[in-house]
């Protein structure tokens, strides 16, 4: 091979981390023909320090492994399970020194198997799987890429160890993270954090093995667990930062613990060493520290600026940006994870299409692009005034509660049901989330001023636990589906009814925002003029929806749940017992 020979692929995938060896895998199991490159600079064997930040996932990130991907069982038996999420918070800030210290929310599993990542090792097993089904990895670097317009060949320039090569593809994926290669080519990117709903966050981290877990969890909770309080996702709170502790290894006990740091409170200066990190934690979370301390530091890393978003995420010249060279803005809520989920799909979808000749195909690269970045968007949104209310616990356990009411109501079972997939939802889906996410009065805008004015006046509404289902009306959790998707198998496109989800979602939401209100600010509070305004847009918001879904039932009333339980129930009329054996010897 010479530093002039060019070679031509359907799609070249730069980036062989999460987002860009999940892609090759879908496309292969989509179309197994297809002719897919892969560049990376790193070893196809990591090495220790190969560690991103996120390595919890929550429903849609783990759905996506488990079922598109056909992951389920290496998962159960490569990677630790995850049994929900903690939340705690620091009953006085100058005594942390153990998990009785901390008032605690969560600690509950949910219907749908979540994990906890060895990221290194699922990424280098996921190159291997990759090129076992035909993908061609090059262990090179991007030195330039040539973008074209529409259905032209992109040039991809690869610097190998001992010469530079050409590839060419219709189709591109940057998924090489914080290179940023397409992004910094097109002006593509948000730094910003005026145009980041005021995010401007960093973040330090490290690994830990051999600890000795007895600290936060004797592994016996009879009366007030249903979940083991290791394996969960961990969430520390304290003014202007949060903390993640992750199992990421069951052999050596090995565990990712984080800071993510609001700037305007904690400057990177004074948290940006190992040194800095570990002083921080002893004088803030004192049982995270002895934590630490009680095992063997693997390494150390510090991002000094963690939020961004892209302008594009799928474009009308067939190039695409995934995981965090497309957006990052908080590892809370795992977001990475389902955001490149729902992008892959979408890319496949397109990718798959073009070359099958479809007619739509066009439209689809204009609507999953902007599906993919009002979902994105939302995201951002929701990570807004995290540096006023983080430490809070009770504002904090609020916002908790109703930001997981859109999670399990909304977007799990939209994802489920492939809705996002979906023209004519898509463009109701974008216009119920102008009315609730963006804007001076949307819902959530207003909601967090509440909230604003909560800490502010150091009110305490009570403490809230999104897991629990006596806390509203009619044992109403946000956990709770209005679909059986799960025990009724709903998982082709279309089957589960999103409607129900939405419409319920928006009915206790007003009887949420009814509580919060009173809670809060008293009678007067409910009696406001804007608290009635508000509650009849909700209302009516629901009525909206509910017709959305009588005529979703109507179209779908002739549809079997499951296409292939219903065959087995057809053929099974034929069936009759025959009480004999087949002859062995």
């Amino acid at each position: 091979m010479n530093s002039t020979e060019e070679l031509v692929y359907d799609v070249v995938i730069m980036g062989a981390g999460f987002a860009g060896n999940c892609q090759a895998r879908h496309l292969l199991l989509k179309n197994p023909s297809i002719k897919i490159a892969i560049i990376d600079p790193r070893s196809p064997e990591r090495t220790t320090k190969d560690l991103k930040v996120g390595e919890s996932t929550v429903e849609i990130g783990a759905t996506f492994l488990s079922k598109e991907l056909g992951l389920h069982e290496y998962l159960i038996e490569n990677h630790s399970p995850k049994h929900g999420l903690n939340f705690h918070w620091a009953k006085d800030p100058n005594h942390t020194k153990n998990i009785d210290d901390y008032y605690h929310v969560g600690n509950r599993t949910v219907a749908i198997d979540t994990f906890q990542l060895n990221r290194a090792k699922l990424e280098q097993d996921l190159l291997q799987m990759n090129r076992e089904m035909g993908a061609i990895f090059y262990n090179g670097r991007v030195v330039d890429v040539e973008l074209t317009p529409k259905d032209e060949l992109h040039t991809v320039q690869v610097k190998l160890e001992k010469n530079q090569i050409n590839l060419k593809a219709k189709h591109l994926v940057d998924a090489a993270g914080r290179r940023f290669i397409i992004g910094k080519k097109t002006d593509n990117l948000i730094f910003d954090p005026e145009q980041l709903y005021g995010i401007n966050t960093g973040s330090a981290w490290l690994r830990v093995k051999n600890i000795d877990r007895s600290i936060i969890d004797n592994g016996y909770h009879p009366a007030t667990s249903a979940a083991s309080r290791y394996y969960a996702t961990h969430h520390w709170f304290g003014h202007g930062h949060w903390i993640w502790m992750i199992p990421i290894d069951k052999h050596d006990k090995e565990l990712s613990i984080g800071i993510v740091y609001h700037k305007n409170v904690i400057p990177s200066q004074e948290i940006n060493t190992l040194e800095k990190f570990t002083n921080f934690l002893k004088a803030n979370h004192t049982v995270v520290s002895n934590l630490i301390e009680s095992g063997e530091l693997v390494d150390f890393n510090h991002l000094p600026r963690l939020a961004h978003n892209s302008k594009q995420i799928i474009s009308q010249d067939n190039w695409y940006v995934l995981g965090d060279a497309a957006h990052m803005f908080d590892p809370f809520y795992s977001p990475g994870l389902t955001l490149t989920a729902l992008a892959i799909e979408s890319t496949t979808e397109i990718i798959c299409g073009k070359l099958a000749g479809e007619p739509d195909v066009e439209q689809k690269q204009e609507f999953y692009n902007r599906f993919l970045l009002t979902n994105a968007r939302t995201y951002n949104q929701i990570y807004q005034k995290h540096d006023k209310h983080l430490g809070d616990a009770s504002v904090m356990s609020w916002r908790i509660y109703m930001e997981n009411m859109f999670w399990f109501g909304i977007l799990v079972p939209m994802y489920i049901g492939k809705w996002f997939l979906d023209f004519d939802f898509v463009s109701q889906y974008q216009k119920i989330a102008d009315f609730i996410f963006f804007g001076k009065n949307s819902i959530f805008t207003e909601l967090y001023r509440l909230f604003d004015q909560l800490v502010e006046r150091k009110i305490n509404i009570g403490v809230i636990d999104y897991t629990r289902a006596d806390q509203l009306f009619w044992n109403y959790a946000p956990t709770k589906t209005f679909d059986d998707f799960l025990p009724n198998t709903k998982f082709e496109a279309l089957r589960c009814n999103v409607f129900a989800g939405m419409k319920a979602t928006f009915f206790f939401l007003i009887f949420y925002y009814l509580k919060l209100r009173f809670k809060g600010f008293g009678i007067l509070g409910v009696l406001a003029p804007r608290c009635i305004f508000r509650v009849l847009q909700l209302l009516a918001l629901y009525i909206y929806v509910g017709m959305g879904e009588q005529i979703y039932l109507f179209k779908t009333r002739n549809l079997p749940d499951n296409t292939f339980i219903n065959q087995m129930r057809q053929d099974f009329k034929n069936y009759q017992y025959k009480p004999q054996l087949q002859p062995w010897f």
